[in-house]
């Protein structure tokens, strides 16, 4: 080893005009300015890394509905509970989003905010003396929405039965807005995930049948993605495996699903969507996006410039 500092004297430089560089002047942000409009924000984000990615995301979904094309939303639970169902909800309605697919606690969440206008119980405090997830009404709706027409698929049958019951907060549930907006709404499950699963009302046979008549519904939505986005919302294992294998079901059968944007947005990266949604999937044509964040934050924005968008 050497025991001389090397001479850096005839060290060969290079021109700073001349040598290619990732950032320029034109690309920095902008200081905002009170009283100025939503789009003046918008304009005002620094040109990279992730507000091009947030702006690259809205795009695609503009572009996609603008084509005609599907923009499905792919989500976990946590969505629910951090206030974001209104904002789906007009998203559903204002045309922007076509489908929606839930995991198993997804429609837990769902339901008891359209039952009784709250959720999300200390899981801590009531897991110590085994009262976590014994709540009667949730089961028992759920359970008999879904054993009463398992045919229909679980999410539409639950929706049904939340529009039919009319409860207090009927207004805030996914479920039967897609249910009203005569939108497909699927719930993929995972038996012994959900707190319903250990009730004694509970259909396994009922739930299972309903949860593949869900996954039939998905695969045939992504099997017509082509031009289209695929959004997955906070979901870390269950919807980024969904989606592959309705993904290579829907090739299999001869459906033409590539040329699309897939975007996951989560609080943190995980190795299923990056992989199973960001990455894979569009090998053969599109785009991945990935956003990291919270979604009380990223999605009322990204929504908020597709909007300001589609307004034009």
């Amino acid at each position: 080893m050497s025991q001389k500092p090397i001479d850096l004297s005839k060290l060969k430089l290079s021109d700073l005009d001349l040598r290619p560089s990732k950032v320029a002047a034109a690309m920095l942000g902008k200081p905002w300015q009170p009283g100025g409009s939503f789009r003046q924000f918008i304009e005002s984000l620094p040109q990279v890394l992730s507000a091009d990615d947030l702006r690259a995301a809205a795009g695609a979904i503009v572009a996609a509905r603008r084509a005609g094309r599907p923009v499905m939303l792919g989500m976990g639970a946590h969505v629910i509970k951090v206030g974001l169902s209104p904002l789906i909800i007009d998203a559903m309605e204002q045309g922007i989003l076509t489908g929606l697919a839930f995991n198993g606690a997804g429609v837990i969440h769902d339901t008891e905010m359209a039952l009784a206008g709250r959720t999300s119980e200390d899981v801590a405090e009531a897991l110590a003396d085994g009262s976590f997830g014994t709540a009667r009404q949730t089961g028992e709706f759920i359970n008999a929405a879904v054993a009463a027409d398992p045919e229909a698929g679980l999410g539409r049958a639950v929706g049904r039965a939340i529009l039919e019951a009319a409860p207090a907060c009927v207004q805030v549930s996914l479920l039967a807005a897609a249910a009203r907006l005569g939108l497909p709404a699927t719930v993929h499950v995972s038996i012994g995930a959900d707190i319903i699963h250990m009730h004694p009302s509970f259909d396994g046979a009922a739930t299972g049948r309903a949860s593949h008549v869900d996954f039939r519904l998905f695969t045939a939505q992504v099997g017509e993605l082509k031009g289209g986005v695929y959004v997955n919302l906070g979901s870390a294992v269950v919807l980024p495996e969904v989606f592959l294998k309705a993904l290579s079901a829907a090739r299999n059968l001869g459906h033409e699903a590539k040329d699309f944007t897939t975007v996951n947005m989560d609080m943190l990266r995980h190795y299923r969507p990056m992989t199973n949604v960001v990455t894979r999937p569009v090998l053969t044509g599109g785009r991945g996006i990935n956003i990291t964040g919270h979604h009380e934050i990223n999605l009322p924005l990204l929504l908020a410039m597709v909007k300001e968008a589609l307004a034009v």
